[in-house]
């Protein structure tokens, strides 16, 4: 992997934390040109010193992904310092825990427009670099793009909406040389759980979840490189990706009961047991 993402120029938006944070540290020590975007861009910067001080090669803009001509300044950023665009990682989202009974629409609004014109935005960008690079897209999905997750309607739909668009680059690109890839981590400890999103819009402030039983960002960031590198068209992480992918094949009612029963055994669950 050192290998083939040495001198290779590669874009991560939700850089400033967790999963976003891990790919940029890990990419840059494996010799790749690391652009970060992000909004907050004071954490940027810190990040940007430390990996500089590592002997890597990093830039960064500010970038709320929801804004269109934030995202082509980040991609305008990476052409300038570095040349081009070989790798796209579109990484920024944004969860939530709510019933949709209980949910204002305004939330499933915002998790459309990060999660999904968020990699749309960016993807407008960098799509004409990528094409003249055979480069990757990479999208940063969920088990929650596979079958539906209860508490987390706005989420799934964004998950969904991502996979589609990304599938349908792909076979637009099939001449072009583009790889396009979704990648599914399953439950990650990272800030976008403690920034979920509760039925009234407010940010949750707390996982429910155990964080010492998941992925840790640098684990997948890890497998997000494997995947660029062998260029795969869909990276399932965990036994819980691949089982869910498989599983809803043949036994998509099995899945629906299995998701409910491990979401309402969730600490203060909007579901019933």
């Amino acid at each position: 992997m050192r290998k083939r993402l040495n001198g290779k120029v590669v874009v991560v938006t939700g850089a400033s934390s967790g999963i976003g944070e891990a790919m940029a540290r890990e990419y840059a020590k494996m010799g790749a040109m690391v652009v970060m975007g992000a909004r907050r861009e004071e954490e940027l910067q810190r990040i940007a010193q430390e990996i500089e001080a590592e002997g890597g090669k990093v830039a960064y803009a500010a970038c709320d992904v929801v804004k269109e001509e934030d995202c082509k300044r980040l991609i305008d950023t990476a052409v300038e310092a570095f040349g081009g665009i070989d790798v796209m990682i579109c990484n920024a989202g944004l969860s939530m825990r709510a019933l949709f009974d209980d949910c204002d629409l305004k939330v499933l609004h915002r998790l459309m427009d990060v999660n999904f014109w968020g990699t749309v935005n960016c993807t407008k960008y960098a799509l004409p670099w990528l094409q003249k690079s055979r480069g990757s897209l990479v999208g940063i999905s969920s088990v929650a793009g596979i079958h539906g997750l209860p508490g987390r309607t706005g989420y799934s739909a964004s998950k969904y909406a991502m996979t589609g668009f990304l599938d349908t680059i792909r076979v637009e690109n099939l001449k072009k040389g583009v790889h396009v890839m979704t990648a599914c981590p399953g439950f990650t400890a990272s800030n976008v759980r403690f920034s979920a999103l509760t039925a009234d819009g407010t940010q949750q402030g707390e996982t429910p979840r155990n964080e010492a039983k998941m992925m840790t960002p640098e684990e997948v960031a890890h497998i997000v490189a494997k995947g660029i590198c062998r260029r795969k068209r869909l990276c399932l992480m965990e036994w819980e990706g691949r089982a869910t992918h498989f599983l809803k094949k043949f036994f998509p009612g099995l899945v629906d009961k299995l998701f409910y029963a491990v979401m309402a055994k969730e600490p203060d669950s909007p579901l019933k047991r």
